[in-house]
């Protein structure tokens, strides 16, 4: 074993769909004795370009713990449990035609100590201050990966989140702060997957995302304008409430964009409308691809290589 590398876990493309075994206890060695075994598997990482020949992205995204939310459907704790996480992610990733994963630090540092991360897309979760239910959920600070983290570690892009509530000031503290990260990863050279919505409360104070055509055209010329370059600037964008609008909404923007998946319940119908969903909209233009997290990882079935490669299938 090289020194601070935990092996023996992760599968290889082709494997039967049976998740690796994560020893957590090893993770856990390497941690504690050998903290700087996280920036030298990332050092020695083989990276890849962004896109490869067919122009298309498949990324499996896990950065939703950090913001508190753990649910997948009626599940509210699903994705509580780390090794079963790390476990899902790296059979995820070992599926042909699954480009590169979307998380947070801790979950990075887990998957590049367990080698999973060679040869894939990396993108680092940069804002993740609005907690899920929190009163300040709209003021969300970036708290996860900053620019330099994610060139200092030799990742591929960045990710954040853009929620808008008109009639919440803490919606202009993140505009302003996301339009400053587009300023430097341009800087940098690195996309930055901008994720917009406009956002709105109910009577009982609970935030939710408006999917409606005119709230997702909005959200997509706000987010497109940001920053003093586009140059490097992604959407990462939803499927509106009616498929047959996204043809109209997606000519908001020249920006390239991937679709995002969203927790679509615990049901095999949500599941399969969701890829149906995903099938009409991947035809469009601009969109290049599938962010994909929740609905893979914890399917209602239970077969994360089934899930997956049925994504990967659409594109």
């Amino acid at each position: 074993m090289r020194a601070g590398r935990v092996t023996g876990t992760h599968t290889e493309g082709g494997d039967a769909g049976r998740s690796p075994r994560v020893d957590v206890a090893e993770l856990v060695r390497v941690r504690t004795h050998h903290p700087e075994a996280i920036a030298e598997a990332a050092a020695r990482r083989a990276r890849r370009p962004l896109l490869d020949e067919n122009g298309r992205l498949m990324i499996v995204a896990a950065d939703h713990p950090a913001r508190g939310a753990l649910g997948v459907g009626d599940r509210k704790l699903a994705m509580a449990n780390r090794a079963d996480l790390l476990e899902r992610l790296c059979l995820a990733l070992s599926r042909p035609g699954v480009d590169g994963v979307l998380a947070t630090a801790d979950i990075l540092d887990d998957l590049l100590l367990l080698g999973a991360l060679d040869h894939k897309v990396v993108m680092g979760s940069m804002n993740r201050g609005g907690l899920q239910g929190a009163s300040f959920e709209l003021d969300d600070r970036f708290t996860g990966h900053r620019p330099e983290d994610i060139q200092r570690l030799g990742f591929d892009a960045g990710k954040l989140l853009l929620r808008i509530d008109y009639d919440d000031p803490g919606s202009l503290t993140t505009l302003e702060s996301t339009a400053r990260a587009v300023d430097e990863m341009a800087a940098r050279r690195l996309p930055v997957f901008v994720e917009p919505f406009i956002s709105r409360r109910d009577s009982a104070g609970k935030l939710g995302n408006d999917l409606s055509a005119e709230a997702v055209t909005k959200s997509i010329a706000i987010a497109s304008g940001l920053g003093g370059s586009s140059a490097y600037t992604w959407l990462k964008v939803p499927v509106t409430d009616d498929p047959d609008d996204m043809a109209r909404v997606m000519e908001t923007s020249t920006l390239p964009a991937v679709l995002l998946g969203g927790d679509i319940g615990d049901s095999p119908e949500g599941q399969v409308a969701a890829y149906e969903k995903w099938r009409g909209a991947l035809q469009l233009p601009t969109v290049r691809g599938l962010v994909v997290g929740r609905s893979l990882l914890y399917p209602a079935d239970g077969d994360v290589a089934a899930a997956v490669d049925t994504a990967v299938g659409l594109l």
